[in-house]
């Protein structure tokens, strides 16, 4: 199996570094497109009971209040996490 380096080279720190950066950038993009799906499919068969051509006036009340609310717990979850990944590498 060859390594990430190509033919039997090594990446430098640096190439290191920067491709977990990248990585890091992919996954926080997944993350988000995850993060939106869902959003959208809990709120929308919370709060749409008949889809129309439009919304009515509560429809769009629960919408905004539901993405309030998953956004508020998503971020909750997200700094909780961060905070822990923190941690565990200060620990080390």
């Amino acid at each position: 199996m060859e390594s990430l380096g190509g033919a039997g080279g090594r990446l430098s720190s640096s190439q290191r570094e920067e491709l977990m950066d990248q990585v890091k950038q992919q996954i926080v993009i997944a993350n988000t497109q995850e993060l939106l799906t869902k959003m959208g499919e809990k709120c929308f068969s919370k709060c749409i009971s008949k889809p129309g051509s439009s919304l009515d006036s509560s429809e769009q009340k629960c919408l905004a209040m539901c993405m309030d609310r998953y956004m508020d717990s998503w971020n909750l979850v997200s700094r909780t996490y961060t905070s822990r990944l923190q941690r565990e590498k200060n620990f080390h």
